[in-house]
């Protein structure tokens, strides 16, 4: 529950997006806008956006604590601040400290400025006076307006900053980066309508443990929530992984058991990600099925498929699945490369390690085709994968060329020519 503070009508603080009084118009007679996007001097980032960022846009980015969203933030505002003044609002440090973390990245500049406010409205003034490049506001949890009473980072704090910064951003064209705490369950903390009114919502998904982090886009209203951005995090900063299928596949055992490398769409480019399973026999009564990176139902799905179909007894077993290097794969494609592994756990039989599988399979034991083959299988020819087992759905519209193709119809096809 969240006491919420009713208004008068004399006191609303309602606002146009727009100086003018808005009049329908029938769409085709809407003037067309030009699309203009600033680059933040970092591909990753430009990429997850849909090309740079958009005048007047509200993002908001949300992660893990200790994640990297503070560092990414400022490396982009340093680059934004070589063409005109930028501002980056600190409410969780203060200056001082901010300062501290700039010479840690090296980075330095007489147009990155640094405000350590808590204060909506004195926010506002400060990017109305000083009309920036663009801004960043870290964290919104900690900003407050003095026209509610409730205490900052309440339900009511965040909604009202939010609204406040979005109509700034509309009117005035400045990019504003809000961060956002999140909650045990990975979620941004606050109301749920935070995420609707902001135009795009990056996750920053990585385990402080492990040196690489992924961003993803959740919702953009100016670009596809498909692309993804891989990031090193180093002692000088966060570094753009330029070749990520490279970094997936780096400590990849060869011929190992329950090892698959299969290739995964990410919007536009295509990521080889390595998936390993283990099977062993069961303690328990009910058998384990643990998944990391993957659905733990879809797991669950192909696992009686394999039973069914393949006449693999499965049921006294511990199925634990990992796609290794932190991805997550959530479209079907995978599901060929899902089973292989747990069947080449099972019977103790490695696939072949310069193989590359894909492929949709139905619940009759069917393989079916799936989107895009040819980028999938030039990223694996790029590195050094000279066989592929496919959909034969898929094998129709490709060209012969140096990568061996094993068409396969259902699941008992593909044990059968790898296994």
């Amino acid at each position: 529950m969240a006491e919420e503070r009713q208004e008068s009508a004399a006191a609303s603080r309602a606002t146009r997006l727009t100086g003018s009084r808005s009049v329908p118009l029938p769409i085709s007679e809407v003037p067309p806008q030009a699309e203009v996007r600033l680059p933040c001097g970092i591909g990753e980032l430009d990429r997850v956006l849909g090309g740079g960022l958009v005048p007047g846009s509200l993002v908001l980015i949300g992660g893990d604590p200790g994640i990297g969203k503070s560092t990414l933030l400022l490396q982009a505002m340093h680059h934004l601040a070589e063409a005109a003044d930028v501002l980056y609002v600190s409410g969780e440090e203060s200056a001082a400290q901010t300062r501290l973390r700039g010479e840690r990245l090296g980075l330095s500049g007489r147009r990155l400025l640094v405000l350590a406010e808590n204060g909506l409205e004195e926010i506002v003034a400060q990017i109305e006076h000083l009309k920036p490049r663009a801004v960043v506001v870290d964290s919104i949890q900690t900003v407050w307006t003095r026209s509610l009473e409730s205490a900052p980072g309440s339900v009511s704090q965040v909604r009202e900053s939010a609204g406040r910064l979005m109509v700034l951003a509309k009117g005035s064209g400045v990019p504003i980066f809000i961060v956002g705490h999140v909650t045990k369950d990975g979620a941004i903390a606050g109301p749920r309508v935070l995420e609707h009114m902001v135009d795009t919502v990056l996750y920053f998904e990585g385990d402080r443990g492990h040196p690489y982090r992924i961003l993803r886009a959740v919702k953009n209203r100016f670009g596809s929530t498909n692309e993804i951005g891989v990031f090193e995090m180093k002692s000088g900063g966060l570094e753009e992984v330029a070749n990520p299928s490279e970094l997936f596949l780096s400590e990849r055992p060869l011929n190992a058991p329950g090892s698959v490398v299969t290739a995964s769409l990410e919007g536009s480019r295509p990521l080889l990600v390595e998936i390993q399973a283990l099977v062993t026999p069961s303690s328990y009564g009910t058998p384990r099925r643990t998944t990391i990176g993957v659905d733990s139902n879809r797991l669950a799905l192909l696992v009686a498929v394999l039973e069914k179909k393949a006449g693999l007894h499965l049921g006294g077993q511990d199925i634990f699945l990992n796609v290794a290097g932190g991805a997550r794969l959530a479209e079907p494609a995978a599901d060929l490369a899902i089973m292989l592994a747990v069947a080449s756990s099972h019977l103790d039989r490695p696939v072949p390690h310069q193989t590359i599988v894909f492929g949709e399979v139905g619940l009759a034991g069917e393989v079916r085709a799936i989107t895009q083959p040819e980028l999938r299988i030039a990223e694996a020819a790029k590195l050094g994968f000279t066989d592929c087992v496919l959909p034969a759905g898929n094998l129709r519209r490709l060209q012969s060329g140096a990568m061996q193709f094993t068409a396969v119809h259902t699941v008992q096809e593909a044990l059968a020519s790898l296994l």
